[in-house]
């Protein structure tokens, strides 16, 4: 049973991984955002880069998904 799912737990594990490496570094900014005392404006342009960078990994993502569910890829 495990070798039939082998290739789903791999993918599984990666994305969490990401998910994973997304979270310290939003702790990490964070933590030189309240030590540098960055202006608010300044912060909110940080996090929104950090918002669409993830966004934009989600969405790939997602694209690879149903390109995979449709036969395409």
């Amino acid at each position: 049973m495990l070798s039939e799912h082998i290739d789903l737990i791999e993918s599984l594990g990666l994305k969490l991984f990401f998910v994973a490496i997304f979270l310290l570094i939003g702790l990490a900014i964070q933590d030189v955002l309240k030590r540098g005392n960055v202006p608010r404006f300044g912060r909110l342009i940080v996090w929104l880069v950090l918002f669409l960078g993830c966004a934009g990994f989600v969405a790939k993502g997602l694209i690879e998904m149903g390109w995979e569910g449709s036969g395409i890829g």
